[in-house]
């Protein structure tokens, strides 16, 4: 299966919620589209299952135009962000409606069903009401549900959202797990930036009905395409410099230049630092800069620091705690050393 989306606007009114967009999702691949409120995404989803008509553009599944079908007859299933289970139905009830409503036999279905429940390992709950079940059992149902009629792509509205921070996390594997024994293509909407990175083939981030950029989450992450993308995705410190001839990056502000991992065409950029990447104190890295400690925050396994450089720019870094609290703290106000590897420069266009 290969979803090939060309030249999709969708418009409502004066507002365009997908500019010309363009998509290839192929055959088993788990698509993560990543992006803010209004961005577009779940526009998208909807354009795709039939819910949402375009102004322009094609969908084609396989090389078959989708425009003409209603939404009952694309071989498409959505899983909504509600999970919207039938409260009055059993388990089994609801795992099977879809194929009762194609006409399927009742021995199709139950034999379906039992294989859906073992799936999503739900065996032994056929019988009970969605009121009986936890959030996350309730998401397991609806994945089945969504499943059963063994769809040739299945979209999923932000799936995870309704699930607490520990049973969501249990849950990404799962459903990661899942799309893997089936091999059927999923789509998946989110705007959770850790759910995009760990559950992913390929993610794309939107920006104003647009792709802003599309790749694998290593891809994305390490060489974001523009400075949206690079603050959307993760956290980073952004410094405008400008390309020397020799390779190395002038940062005016400061008056210091660095050096880079990697060859660029001299000229205007903006640097961008992770702050993961970043080490406070004096490791003897080749790329350094001084200034000011301005506040910790203590998460547990991390410190986040924030340093304010001679300019008056803020810059912030975040470090694993092997140690604990003690052998970091640094006192507020007391002057700091930043370090990093020509390798964690990130070269973006300038604005």
């Amino acid at each position: 299966m290969t979803l090939q989306i060309t030249g999709l606007a969708v418009r409502y009114g004066p507002v365009t919620a997908l500019d010309r967009l363009d998509l290839t999702v192929a055959t088993g691949e788990l698509f993560v589209l990543l992006g803010g409120s209004g961005s577009g995404k779940t526009t998208l989803l909807r354009a795709i299952a039939g819910f949402v008509r375009p102004a322009e553009g094609r969908i084609l599944l396989d090389g078959t135009d989708l425009a003409p079908l209603p939404p009952h007859r694309r071989p498409v299933n959505t899983m909504f962000q509600s999970y919207a289970l039938f409260p009055h139905m059993t388990v089994a009830g609801n795992i099977g409606f879809g194929m009762r409503r194609r006409g399927a036999s009742r021995a199709a279905i139950a034999a379906r069903v039992a294989e859906m429940l073992t799936l999503v390992r739900l065996e032994g709950y056929a019988q009970r009401r969605p009121y009986q079940l936890s959030g996350g059992q309730q998401q397991r149902v609806a994945l089945a549900r969504s499943l059963a009629p063994n769809p040739r792509l299945l979209l999923l509205d932000e799936p995870l959202s309704a699930l607490d921070r520990g049973l969501r996390s249990d849950t990404r594997g799962e459903l990661v797990r899942l799309q893997r024994s089936l091999g059927t293509s999923f789509i998946l909407v989110t705007h959770d930036q850790e759910e995009a990175l760990t559950m992913a083939d390929r993610l794309g981030v939107m920006q104003d009905g647009r792709l802003a950029q599309i790749g694998t989450p290593a891809e994305v992450y390490e060489r974001p395409a523009t400075r949206f993308v690079a603050e959307f995705l993760g956290a980073a410190n952004i410094l405008p410099g400008t390309v020397q001839a020799d390779g190395s990056v002038d940062l005016p502000q400061l008056g210091v230049q660095v050096r880079t991992g990697r060859p660029a065409t001299p000229g205007r950029i903006l640097l961008a630092l992770r702050p993961e990447r970043l080490v406070v104190g004096d490791a003897g890295t080749p790329n350094r800069l001084s200034g000011v400690l301005a506040e910790q925050a203590y998460a547990g396994g991390t410190l986040t620091s924030t340093v304010r450089l001679a300019d008056g720019t803020l810059i912030r870094t975040s470090q694993a705690l092997r140690d604990g609290f003690g052998s970091v703290r640094l006192a507020i106000g007391g002057p700091v050393t930043l370090g990093w590897q020509p390798e964690a420069c990130i070269l973006l266009p300038p604005e």
